[in-house]
């Protein structure tokens, strides 16, 4: 599940669109590029990865597993790509360039896991990223490979380690603290972001002719913080904005910078709706 593209992707010639995503609703929106949202960026080092893959959907459900210790430092491939992995989604890649291909033969040999981390041409790469775990894998003709891997922990890049044949570093874990204010309801504003997510889809089938049918439970039982992830997730064609909730260490601020965010969509989506409305000709035709 996608909701509307929030800004067009710098680097949509990554993607093959082709999506996995085990709870299809019954909309499929159009993207709409409809506001420029605020961007915090931390730069790393180099190397844009030149793959194909495809933009990420989330799981069935990020289970509430243990995190590794914050403070153990481990070594970790990194995967620079041009999206957000975010903890609990599934993304689907088809790795064909030689030195990816040399990193999913050790991986195949090994714990099936490394980091993927954001980058793109302006920004260059982040520090902070989400590991993904190799749940299936398939071995193609040239030695190419399609794998799916889900998203576990995030983790922040200490040090580079070496970047031949393929960027290994340094990481630490990276979980959610407490928030500050422990009066403020985690579960009552999650419960606003849901309802300013199915009025975002419901909005979004309107415009494109479709059922105005209610989405249903879109938490399904998730905690506020894996729930918090899964939001981040469906915020595609903003992968800059994906990096900065991906960064944040509070699910209170998450949570609130997704429910600003949408609350940003719903109201140019009602926009476009009343234009819709008024000029109902010049819609069908411009389509």
């Amino acid at each position: 599940m996608a909701l509307p593209q929030l800004l067009p992707s710098p680097s949509s010639s990554y993607l093959t669109h082709h999506r996995l995503n085990p709870h299809t609703l019954s909309f499929s929106p159009s993207n709409f590029n409809s506001i420029s949202l605020p961007h915090r960026r931390r730069h790393h080092r180099n190397h844009t990865s030149s793959l194909r893959c495809s933009s990420s959907s989330f799981s069935e459900k990020h289970e509430n597993t243990p995190s590794p210790n914050s403070n153990d430092i481990v070594e970790l491939p990194l995967f620079p790509l041009p999206l957000v992995l975010f903890p609990g989604a599934i993304l689907p890649l088809q790795i064909f360039e030689y030195r990816y291909r040399i990193m999913m033969h050790t991986l195949l040999q090994t714990d099936l896991r490394f980091g993927v981390i954001y980058t793109d041409a302006t920004s260059g790469t982040a520090d902070v990223g989400c590991v993904g775990e190799v749940v299936k894998h398939e071995r193609l003709v040239d030695d190419r490979f399609f794998i799916i891997c889900k998203g576990q922990e995030r983790f922040r890049v200490t040090k580079v380690v070496r970047t031949k044949p393929y960027l290994v570093a340094e990481v630490v874990w990276l979980e959610d603290r407490p928030s500050g204010n422990g009066e403020e309801d985690l579960e009552g504003l999650a419960s606003e972001v849901e309802s300013h997510m199915k009025d975002v889809i419901r909005l979004s089938n309107r415009l494109n002719g479709k059922p105005e049918k209610e989405a249903g439970d879109l938490r399904r039982n998730l905690f506020p913080t894996p729930f918090s992830f899964f939001v981040g997730s469906t915020f595609e064609g903003a992968p800059r904005e994906q990096q900065a909730l991906l960064e944040l260490e509070d699910t209170m601020v998450r949570l609130k910078r997704e429910k600003e965010t949408l609350r940003n969509t719903l109201n140019y989506l009602s926009a476009a709706s009343a234009v819709k409305d008024v000029f109902p000709s010049s819609s069908s035709s411009s389509s």
